[in-house]
């Protein structure tokens, strides 16, 4: 099978940023290759180029762009990343904890973030008001999320102690693996929704993970984003980014109350 060319790969990275508003620079050329390269293979067509043309020219059925979606978009990621944030909820949490907190995962991937927090909530809220929802653009992201199911490596900042309260170590066919415990998958809800379209009926949240997805956009396409998801940000809520994502440039309505932790300005 013929590796994919520049011609194809700037049809297909356009179509893909029509989409999911995503842009992905030349130097994304061999990992876009190499994913077009199995979905190629997988709906029978003897080239990646020839895949790409078909589905560039409208001739791929409806799924197939969500096919390529869930595979262009595909991050690991893993428990209790950029701990500063958890640190920092932790704290609001123990200052209000008959609050109804509600948080939002609003780039979830495979669920870590969502479990991460659900652990800390649980562990100081207890079976208090609280609820977290995770939202992915890809659709494979949320099944994945909802199982609960992850290599141990992933798990390697997660406490001791939430390992043996919230993880269950997996056995014989799942050994490697952990699967999040019953009781707190249940306070999570994963949805699948596009950050850069109308979002789904969603409810006011207190706390809003959006992290490590900024990257992948310019910065019209940030500015748009941050200010869909600060409509869903409560006045005294809390807007978590990645450390290595700015929003200083943007003019947006934001106030910093500490690095990568915004409120509405």
């Amino acid at each position: 099978m013929s590796v994919l060319s520049a011609k194809a790969f700037e049809s297909v990275t356009r179509l893909f940023h029509g989409v999911s508003g995503i842009r992905l620079g030349e130097h994304k050329q061999a990992l876009v290759a190499g994913r077009l390269q199995k979905l190629a293979q997988e709906s029978g067509e003897d080239s990646v180029d020839a895949y790409v043309e078909r589905l560039v020219g409208g001739h791929a059925p409806a799924e197939e762009m969500t096919r390529v979606i869930d595979r262009l978009t595909t991050n690991e990621t893993y428990f209790f990343r950029e701990p500063q944030h958890f640190n920092d909820l932790s704290v609001r949490l123990r200052a209000e904890p008959r609050r109804e907190w509600q948080v939002w995962s609003a780039a979830s991937s495979s669920g870590e973030e969502a479990y991460s927090a659900a652990m800390l909530m649980d562990e100081v809220l207890g079976d208090g008001a609280w609820q977290i929802t995770g939202t992915d653009l890809s659709t494979a992201m949320v099944e994945s999320a909802r199982r609960g199911l992850y290599p141990l490596d992933r798990a390697r900042l997660v406490p001791p102690a939430y390992l043996g309260r919230y993880c269950l170590k997996g056995q014989r066919e799942h050994e490697g693996q952990l699967l999040v415990a019953r009781t707190l998958r249940q306070r999570v809800r994963f949805l699948q929704a596009n950050l850069m379209q109308e979002l789904p009926k969603l409810p006011l949240f207190d706390v809003i993970f959006l992290r490590n997805v900024l990257i992948y956009f310019d910065n019209e396409a940030k500015g748009q984003i941050v200010r869909r998801v600060l409509r869903q940000l409560k006045p005294d809520g809390v807007l978590y980014t990645g450390h290595a994502e700015s929003l200083s440039t943007l003019g947006l309505p934001l106030r910093t109350l500490a690095t990568a932790i915004h409120g509405h300005g």
